[in-house]
């Protein structure tokens, strides 16, 4: 039996452009033009390998999940499976029709009615008129847009348009079908019924499914099999636990802390933004990523504000296996009632107790929304990864537990957090 999906030593290069002049107006440019006629070429391009010699076979009726950091080039390679974008170099193989949900609104036009969407995606698979209308009723009843289905797709909420996206990428006949993370907007219920509907996809009708995830427990319900991108290489497809392993193994051993640096004017843009996450020991003096039973994780968030309504810092954390094993939300809301509300650099501290976790590993999904207008403002998945560890020397319980006082906040039931203005 042939591959459905080859991909033989494929690379993805962007140019980075860097402008060593400020941002000038027309009139500015064409004074200093005169001035300096070079002027206009200092600039210098860098190249950027998204991806680089990426080689993997894939199977009819596998279901293949991708993971890897933010950045490692796990879109880019989706793009490329779509057609969305051609590869620098490699060559790709495709021995089916290719369904992609890659962000919201992806292959929709805004002009056209819900119903003109879906026969237009459709035909675009290469199905005729008879096909589509024989799957219409059970696009429409999945994704429950049944009211809104001959009204502009501009008109329809991002919620709204991912159900019908997913809904058509599921039931339209394609024999490949390509999924980004961007099933994580949906709601808790639709989540659940897309993965139903994916597991029904690969199991009972024979389809081939390329997952991307964050959630490490979804990838493990889906998929046999995983590829693992880290700065855009891969070893190829293999085992998903051995995949999983290998990529909290190499995130922890990484030793690095979400660090966004942003100037003053790139700042003043935002409302809210996420600079930083780390975590930190119990004398806050270093970050680290392991940490023993015994000892209390301090999950420090940084962030920019520049709004007078009330921020929430919010974290959840997850297992390896991907089971949310818990939710913290910061005190802000109080903290802003009782302090000027002032623009700048916020930091929040979010204190686990001690032989709270077990031992495990763990990542940490931050967003920070305003309780007011229930919006999100910014969210970072991923942003930090720990172990817990059991000790076993018999001195541990010696040194002390809790160094540092906090004020008595709970946030979360055991869950202190501590809120201060940084500049």
């Amino acid at each position: 039996m042939q591959p459905i999906i080859e991909v033989h030593k494929i690379g993805k290069k962007f140019k980075i452009h860097h402008n060593k002049q400020p941002y000038l107006s027309l009139r500015d440019n064409i004074v200093q033009y005169i001035k300096n006629p070079l002027s206009l070429f200092q600039s210098s391009d860098e190249e950027f390998w998204a991806l680089k010699d990426v080689s993997f076979n894939v199977m009819p009726g596998e279901s293949i999940g991708i993971i890897g950091k933010n950045g490692a080039g796990k879109s880019t390679l989706l793009k490329i499976l779509s057609r969305i974008t051609p590869p620098s170099e490699g060559r790709i193989v495709l021995r089916g029709r290719v369904a992609s949900l890659l962000e919201v609104g992806t292959g929709f036009h805004p002009e056209l009615t819900g119903r003109e969407n879906v026969y237009f995606n459709g035909a675009i698979l290469g199905m005729n008129r008879q096909e589509i209308k024989k799957k219409f009723d059970a696009i429409v009843d999945f994704a429950g847009v049944e009211r809104f289905i001959d009204t502009p797709l501009k008109h329809y909420s991002s919620g709204m348009q991912l159900r019908l996206a997913f809904a058509v990428a599921a039931f339209l006949e394609a024999e490949i079908l390509v999924v980004d993370e961007v099933l994580a907007v949906g709601d808790a219920e639709f989540q659940k019924k897309c993965l139903g509907k994916m597991e029904d996809v690969t199991k009972n009708e024979g389809r081939t499914v390329l997952f991307v995830s964050h959630n490490m427990g979804v990838i493990k319900q889906l998929c046999r099999n995983a590829i693992l991108l880290e700065k855009g290489n891969t070893k190829g497809i293999e085992n998903v636990e051995t995949a999983i392993s290998a990529y909290f193994s190499n995130n922890l051993s990484a030793n690095k802390k979400i660090d966004r640096i942003l100037d003053q004017e790139a700042l003043e843009k935002y409302e809210a933004k996420i600079l930083e996450v780390e975590l930190v020991d119990k004398n806050l003096l270093c970050h680290k990523t392991s940490f023993y039973k015994h000892e209390e994780v301090v999950i420090r968030v940084r962030y920019w504000s520049n709004t007078q309504h009330p921020i929430m810092v919010n974290f959840l954390l997850f297992n390896e296996e991907g089971i949310k094993v818990m939710i913290g939300t910061d005190a802000s809301s109080d903290f802003y009632s009782s302090q000027k509300k002032m623009k700048g650099i916020y930091q929040t501290d979010f204190i686990v107790p001690p032989n709270f976790l077990n031992n495990n590993n763990y990542f940490i999904h931050v967003a920070i929304d305003s309780p007011v207008h229930h919006a999100c403002y910014d969210v970072i998945m991923n942003a930090a990864m720990f172990s817990i560890n059991e000790d076993n020397s018999k001195d541990y319980a010696h040194r002390g537990l809790l160094t540092k006082n906090y004020p008595d906040v709970a946030t979360w039931p055991l869950i202190n957090s501590y809120t201060k203005f940084l500049e």
